[in-house]
């Protein structure tokens, strides 16, 4: 990564670490919700219910995550448009996003309610846990829509430049998730005793608020962030391009959640104290990855601005700048997992056996701390740049060449358990680092052309 070090590299480094941190933050939050819950179920309701949000959780994000991808075109045009102070075109976009996530939320949520058993149906999982997670699944499907409209709001106070607002409304949500699972799944107070249902009222609870929160603040609080009544007008021009920046971004997270279902498949043909540890493990390592994510957002802004400012130069050095902010994370995290590995665990379960079936697995997914990061925040300058599609082609062909087929060989037919996951996933990543930098190197996504 040449040319790093330049004249402007501490005024750089400032940029992305101010936009990065509210962001940091933000996701910090967002999986404060998961950790929340699963400390809460595991300690509460046990392995079980621990096994049942896990599976329920993996078939939900999935859609999540497909269907915001659309959001991937919307931060890339909004940076693009904000570089270039159009703060008119920026507005319309922000509107026609809404109205995009908004009917997929419905959509989504439809599907997920009506056909919850047969989701689950797929997993290889006792009645107990198969009774729990549907029972978990239908409460929080409501919660979908409320999502998607964050989401399409977040995307839009990214682009723009704003981290702070979307931190703050994650924030105050998500505390009142906690507030709202501890009270709910233990009959605290007057409020009954729901159990597993009511950590998945409180969740919807929270995500309803969060939406209602940022329609607020966007119709009535914002000046160059404003939305109005008429940028909800359909417009097919708008959409069109909303729809070729992000196509590839939803096709790259279908790719992915196929591999992480075909994943939690393998895994649930392990013991469920291992589907325990898995899920346990996921979101310490979710934890880990959060500041790589929340520079990747502040890449993928500042990418896109200097773009829209037409000065791809400082777009190619804010992008190599960000990765090694990574790899510096990535490694001091991995020290981390290698130290400290036992009392990490034990923040998430008392169970002797989970503990013991986790502690290898932490450790060897300390090594894969470095470049899962810097894979993120690439990933994210490209996305920035308009390049979605390259980035959908590298990580579909990592998954489906590497990551799969290697997590089936190690967890399965060499019998090495749920620590197969991150041998297979290590392999990939160290792999499709060098191919994610020389697509960027290569700055291919500089022509790209986002408005004519």
């Amino acid at each position: 990564m040449e040319s790093i070090l330049t004249n402007n590299s501490k005024k750089r480094i400032i940029k992305i670490l101010v936009l990065a941190l509210p962001a940091v933050l933000e996701m910090s939050l967002n999986t404060l919700l998961g950790v929340a819950d699963t400390l809460m179920i595991s300690r509460i309701i046990g392995k079980e219910g621990l096994a049942a949000v896990g599976f329920a959780n993996q078939i939900f994000f999935a859609l999540i995550y497909i269907f915001s991808s659309f959001n991937a075109g919307a931060t890339a045009m909004i940076a693009r448009s904000y570089g270039k102070k159009d703060y008119k075109k920026l507005n319309i976009i922000m509107g026609q996003n809404l109205v995009l996530n908004t009917s997929i939320g419905i959509v989504v949520f439809i599907f997920t309610f009506t056909f919850a058993n047969n989701i689950l149906n797929v997993y290889d999982i006792t009645n107990q846990v198969q009774s729990l997670g549907l029972t978990y699944l239908r409460i929080v499907s409501f919660s979908q829509l409320f999502m998607f409209i964050s989401f399409a709001m977040a995307a839009s106070f990214r682009g723009s430049g704003d981290t702070k607002t979307p931190m703050y409304i994650t924030g105050t949500a998500n505390i009142l998730n906690i507030i709202g699972n501890y009270v709910l799944m233990t009959g605290f107070w007057i409020f009954p005793n729901m159990g597993i249902a009511g950590a998945a009222l409180s969740t919807t609870i929270s995500r309803l608020l969060a939406s209602l929160a940022y329609i607020i603040v966007v119709f009535k609080v914002k000046e160059k962030l404003k939305l109005k009544i008429v940028n909800l007008k359909f417009s097919f021009d708008i959409l069109k391009r909303l729809w070729n920046f992000s196509y590839a971004a939803g096709l790259e997270q279908l790719s992915m959640q196929l591999a992480f279902f075909l994943n939690g498949i393998i895994v649930s043909l392990l013991a469920t104290t291992s589907e325990a540890a898995f899920r346990i493990l996921i979101n310490i390592e979710s934890i880990s990855f959060m500041p790589a994510i929340g520079v990747s957002i502040a890449t993928a802004t500042l990418v896109g601005k200097h773009l829209g400012e037409d000065d791809p130069q400082e777009s190619l050095h804010t992008g190599f700048t960000a990765a090694v902010i990574g790899i510096i994370w990535g490694i001091f995290m991995g020290i981390i997992f290698f130290i400290f590995t036992e009392p990490i665990i034990r923040i998430f379960t008392t169970e002797t056996v989970v503990i013991n079936a986790s502690l290898k697995t932490l450790k060897i997914a300390g090594i894969n701390q470095a470049p899962l990061a810097f894979m993120i925040i690439m990933g994210g300058a490209l996305r920035g740049s308009g390049d979605t599609k390259g980035v959908m082609i590298i990580t579909a062909m990592r998954l489906w060449l590497v990551f799969v087929p290697l997590t089936y060989l190690f967890t399965i037919l060499l019998n090495q358990g749920v620590v197969g996951v991150w041998y297979a996933e290590i392999t990939s990543f160290f792999i499709f680092s060098l191919v994610i930098l020389k697509r960027f190197k290569e700055m291919e996504w500089a022509k790209i052309k986002m408005f004519v």
